[in-house]
């Protein structure tokens, strides 16, 4: 063979393994590339399938939760921007019975299961109410138990000025469950709407004591003074949890549900003074 023939063939050899290098990388690049545009659409897939929460969501809670429930929809605008939590809180006998009118609203939380069957007998609760907490009765006295509070029985004495809960609530039911363990009769001067009602009596020192729960007489701090009866433990109320049927914000009831269930709910709650169901 020539050199000049040497020459042309090393060069189509050396031509041949460029081509072949650059269908290679061109290969690749369109691998690359695909597999890119791949994982992009399946970010993009699972960014769509995960929205965004956004509008107001309407609770419908216990008076006894207005401090830890008002934490927890801060906590939760907070953590979803966008979010904005309107509670309506008051006796869950009166919230039930606005919900089965047709009132609004996505969340339910309610002091007792008696008052959250009005809402499921209504059929306006989707899927099965959830016990998230419980909630223990405790005497709540002036600054001081300047009358020397001691026990249920106590409340009976003469000239003592006692506040209840009305008995369609769960407070004033409650109460009246302990009163009827321990068999004593009491005439309170008055009946409350809600728990906060009847707190607010002795905040006011319109009344010498009252039969609110545990939790009330937390957050009052030193505007009363609370005492332990062992009959409270006779009338511990469930608190149940539920997504309503005709929602307007479903998914942003789910969520705040799923908050309040969650570790996080479950601390705010605890240090509330609620117990675990």
């Amino acid at each position: 063979m020539t050199r000049s023939a040497r020459r042309t063939r090393r060069t189509v050899q050396v031509v041949g393994a460029s081509a072949a290098a650059l269908l290679a990388l061109s290969a690749c690049s369109s691998s690359d590339s695909d597999s890119g545009s791949g994982s992009g659409g399946k970010s993009e897939g699972a960014a769509g399938s995960a929205e965004k929460l956004s509008g107001t969501v309407n609770v419908f809670a216990a008076a006894s939760l207005t401090e830890s429930f008002t934490a927890l929809g801060k906590t939760f605008e907070k953590e979803h921007p966008g979010t904005k939590v309107v509670f309506n809180f008051g006796g869950s006998d009166s919230l039930a019975a606005g919900i089965t009118s047709g009132a609004p609203a996505d969340v339910f939380a309610s002091a007792s299961p008696k008052t959250m069957k009005v809402v499921t007998d209504a059929d306006a609760a989707s899927g099965t109410p959830a016990t998230f907490v419980r909630n223990q009765l405790q005497i709540a006295t002036l600054p001081g138990n300047p009358d020397k509070i001691a026990s249920l029985k106590d409340l009976t004495g003469p000239g003592l000025k006692v506040v209840l809960c009305d008995k369609s609530v769960p407070c004033g039911a409650a109460a009246q469950k302990a009163l009827d363990a321990s068999r004593l009769e009491l005439t309170p001067v008055s009946y409350e709407e809600d728990v906060k009602s009847a707190l607010n009596k002795v905040v006011l020192k319109e009344a010498d004591a009252a039969l609110v729960y545990k939790t009330d007489v937390k957050s009052a701090r030193d505007k009363v003074e609370g005492v332990d009866f062992p009959e409270s433990a006779d009338a511990v109320n469930d608190y149940p949890i539920t997504l309503l049927k005709d929602a307007p914000n479903a998914e942003v009831g789910k969520a705040f549900i799923e908050l309040v269930r969650s570790a996080e709910g479950r601390k705010v709650l605890t240090e509330a003074g609620f117990t675990a169901p």
